[in-house]
């Protein structure tokens, strides 16, 4: 009985002064708490995608918080001092660092290695020249020998169906004035005037006419230079291509005819134009 009353007083008794400063005042743990743990790890504020700024060095490695025993629920809510603390001190030290490191990944970080280095113009083939229409290089490279003019590439292309294929108009003439074969052909039958309709180049398509290119030559697949230009819907090439005696009844391997082409991609201009040329045979033909 004694036993039990002692035990009520003592549970009743009121706590000293000592006691008192022994034992925090409710939620003042949890505020000393965070703000402690938020200086140890500094995570008081964090970057886009949530990583803690105070985590990150200046070379980009991570530290990893997630050692902190129990250090969870404090971080959750850290104290409004604690964190104007911690974003000040980071800001001076930012302001600080000399150096912006970039987070954007080179190549050599990304694992991609240059292969090669850039060609220079001193390093392009004569045939490169041509098709880039890089006239002075060329000029020299052509000054070495002449056999250069019509040298063929492994595909059997020379210099002037480079420079007509890319339609480098200045190029292509300067080539015929050197002494350039407008009726070279290279191994699948390709020809200057066949690319240079593929293109569209009128002006190159004409001077070559005017070379006495063969205005019906056919490559490996039955394709004319009249039919290139229709299939590319290049109206003022095709014009020029018939004005000069292209003909329209040759057929392609797939059985097309210009005419046939230019309707079944309904190139309605094209069309215009085959048709007024049709027209002006016959009536030329009534003349007669």
């Amino acid at each position: 009985m004694e036993g039990e009353e002692a035990a009520a007083r003592l549970m009743e008794a009121p706590l000293s002064d000592e006691d008192a400063q022994e034992l925090p005042e409710e939620g003042e743990n949890g505020a000393e708490g965070a703000a402690a743990a938020e200086e140890l790890t500094g995570t008081g504020d964090t970057e886009d995608g949530g990583v803690p700024v105070g985590l990150l060095r200046p070379d980009g490695d991570m530290l990893c918080s997630s050692s902190v025993d129990g250090g969870a629920d404090a971080l959750l809510k850290p104290s409004t001092a604690s964190m104007d603390r911690q974003r000040s001190t980071e800001l001076s030290a930012l302001d600080s660092f000399p150096l912006k490191h970039s987070n954007t990944l080179t190549n050599r970080q990304r694992g991609n290695e240059v292969s090669a280095l850039p060609a220079t113009l001193d390093t392009l083939s004569v045939h490169q020249l041509a098709a880039q229409g890089e006239l002075s290089q060329l000029k020299e490279h052509l000054r070495k020998g002449e056999n250069l003019v019509n040298k063929r590439d492994e595909r059997g292309f020379t210099p002037l169906i480079w420079a007509a294929a890319f339609g480098e108009i200045e190029t292509v003439r300067h080539l015929l004035e050197w002494g350039a074969d407008p009726h070279a052909l290279a191994k699948e039958r390709e020809s200057a005037l066949s690319l240079a309709s593929m293109g569209g180049y009128t002006d190159i398509v004409i001077m070559l006419l005017e070379r006495n290119a063969d205005i019906n030559i056919y490559d490996w697949n039955g394709g004319t230079p009249l039919l290139y230009a229709v299939r590319g819907n290049h109206v003022k090439c095709v014009e020029a291509l018939l004005a000069r005696g292209a003909d329209l009844t040759t057929e392609a391997d797939s059985g097309y005819t210009p005419m046939d082409l230019a309707v079944a991609l309904g190139h309605k201009k094209v069309q215009q134009v085959i048709e007024n040329h049709i027209l002006k045979l016959f009536q030329n033909k009534g003349l007669e």
